[in-house]
């Protein structure tokens, strides 16, 4: 690949920067974790309770029968649509003879390397698109950045909506305590910002703006060259159904556990969250301050949002297992079900046009 050809003192670089990057996370996490823990102890202290004796209240009251009756089919739901997902954009832009029972046990078992690093299970599926039809690897690479892009979009778009529909919701945590954040102006600043950045990527990469400019031609860019604005808003409407029932999952999980909330708050404050799940800290430490920032009244519900992440990346990490053997056959067996792609090895020069979304 065109982008691993560097010298070797941007190497020695990354290698210096990366333990100085990996202190900086912990710190941060373990500050996320210790203001979660003052939140809850003084609301703890308020009813004259241990932190033990309030945090065990909350959990002993739940309903984990019916807790668990909801996470279940949730996760398979979650499996079934990702995996989707990502097989019609690999078939879009890498190889379209690719089935979806080929990707189903590739997406599966990359669950089970993401308990390590989501980057790692990435990796299995540009490795197993690799051995099976020839991709090669930065353009199975960029297929998994526009992915992650429109995630971070899709988020975006349905935060949008929720607090458009319920700004007086978003207000209210904006002012419910001093230090609250003033999210009535953070939020509606980053969807502006988001919506006029989104025409003007997909221009450049479509080469319609700024034509001079050489970056849309790495290989590393290879998708986003290709894709059309109907590829953007199919991916946003092929992982909708996620979100949607993940709203519904999460406010009838938070009732299970006696906190009151309203899915019109799940709807302005959950892509949120997720999106904060998304910033490289361990535990996803950030979305479980978010969690009690949003909902001053609940403290609680950082932890309670570890419980529910936990659980979620542990039993994907299950449905991994149960399809593991078929994995290992799809990488390591001799003759893929569908022929191989020569796919070429140069980055750059003129490119097959993506396939017609459908």
């Amino acid at each position: 690949m065109a982008e691993s050809q560097n010298s070797d003192a941007p190497v020695v670089g990354k290698k210096k920067m990366n333990p100085l990057f990996r202190i900086i996370t912990w710190l941060v996490t373990f500050g996320c974790f210790y203001l979660v823990y003052q939140r809850t102890d003084a609301a703890a202290a308020r009813e004259q309770l241990s932190l033990m004796q309030y945090l065990s209240r909350f959990f002993g009251e739940a309903n984990w029968i019916a807790w668990l009756a909801l996470m279940v089919p949730y996760s398979v739901f979650f499996f079934v649509v990702d995996a989707h997902v990502t097989w019609r954009v690999i078939r879009w832009f890498n190889t379209p003879e690719i089935k979806l029972k080929n990707v189903l046990p590739i997406r599966a078992s990359a669950y089970i390397l993401s308990l390590v690093n989501e980057q790692v299970g990435k990796g299995a599926m540009s490795l197993y698109l690799y051995r099976r039809y020839k991709v090669p690897g930065w353009e199975a690479i960029s297929t998994m950045i526009l992915l992650g892009m429109m995630e971070i979009y899709q988020l975006l778009l349905f935060s949008a909506v929720g607090v458009f529909i319920g700004y007086e919701v978003v207000q209210q945590a904006s002012s419910s305590n001093p230090e609250a954040l003033p999210l009535d102006v953070i939020l509606p600043t980053v969807f502006l910002v988001a919506l006029i950045y989104l025409p003007l990527h997909i221009a450049y990469f479509r080469g319609y703006l700024l034509k001079g400019w050489s970056l849309r031609d790495r290989p590393l860019l290879h998708t986003l060259r290709q894709a059309r604005p109907i590829h953007y808003l199919l991916i946003a409407l092929f992982k909708a159904p996620n979100l949607i029932v993940a709203i519904i999952v999460y406010t009838v999980a938070l009732e299970l556990f006696h906190v009151d909330v309203s899915g019109l708050q799940m709807l302005a404050f959950l892509p949120v969250i997720f999106l904060a799940a998304a910033l490289p800290l361990p535990f996803h430490a950030g979305a479980l301050l978010l969690w009690t920032v949003l909902f001053p009244e609940y403290p609680e519900v950082g932890v309670f949002s570890l419980v529910m992440h936990t659980f979620f990346v542990v039993f994907n990490a299950l449905i991994g297992v149960l399809f593991l053997p078929k994995a290992n056959k799809e990488l390591f067996g001799s003759d893929p079900d569908a022929g191989t792609i020569d796919h070429g090895n140069s980055g750059g020069g003129d490119e097959q046009p993506a396939k017609q979304a459908d």
